[in-house]
């Protein structure tokens, strides 16, 4: 049975506007700020990623793992949401939308909404994320916490759809 998705804000995702301060240098992005979470979302760790042009990550989602994506360029992406929480008031909803170079944003995604992007952009794309959980754990000896609905062959997370 496909799921009809509605579109509509997903309880608990955070998407703010990041300000580039720009000078003769270049430019300064604040990514993290402790009096800009939501309460309880504190991260304990920090990685950045390079996505080639048309590629995709995701759809995935994290059983406890709460992300903290920093799209400040460079290139743009596609990022899409989709609420899989059966308990959420927002359960069914999906958002899509474009962000980064040109809109630069910080995107919070919470524990249980599956999540992808898609670098839409010409070039290279650059994305850092500050997850509130050790990917696998304290000396990397926990399984990964992440459900890969790319590898299913009827996901009914469709980045096109």
């Amino acid at each position: 049975m496909a799921i009809e998705w509605k579109k509509g804000a997903i309880d608990g995702v955070v998407v703010r506007k990041l300000k580039k301060w720009v000078d003769e240098r270049g430019w300064l992005c604040e990514l993290w700020r402790s009096d800009e979470a939501p309460a309880g979302v504190a991260p304990t760790m920090c990685y950045a990623s390079i996505t080639r042009p048309g590629v995709t990550r995701g759809p995935h989602e994290h059983v406890d793992q709460a992300d903290w994506f920093c799209f400040v360029g460079p290139s743009n992406f596609l990022v899409v949401l989709w609420d899989n929480r059966p308990t959420s008031a927002t359960y069914g909803h999906r958002m899509r939308f474009v962000v980064g170079e040109d809109d630069a944003a910080v995107v919070v995604v919470p524990a249980g909404v599956v999540h992808g992007y898609r670098n839409v952009g010409g070039k290279d794309g650059l994305v850092t994320n500050l997850p509130d959980r050790l990917f696998q754990g304290v000396g990397h000896k926990e399984p990964i916490d992440e459900i890969r609905h790319e590898d299913e062959a009827d996901s009914p997370f469709d980045m096109d759809g």
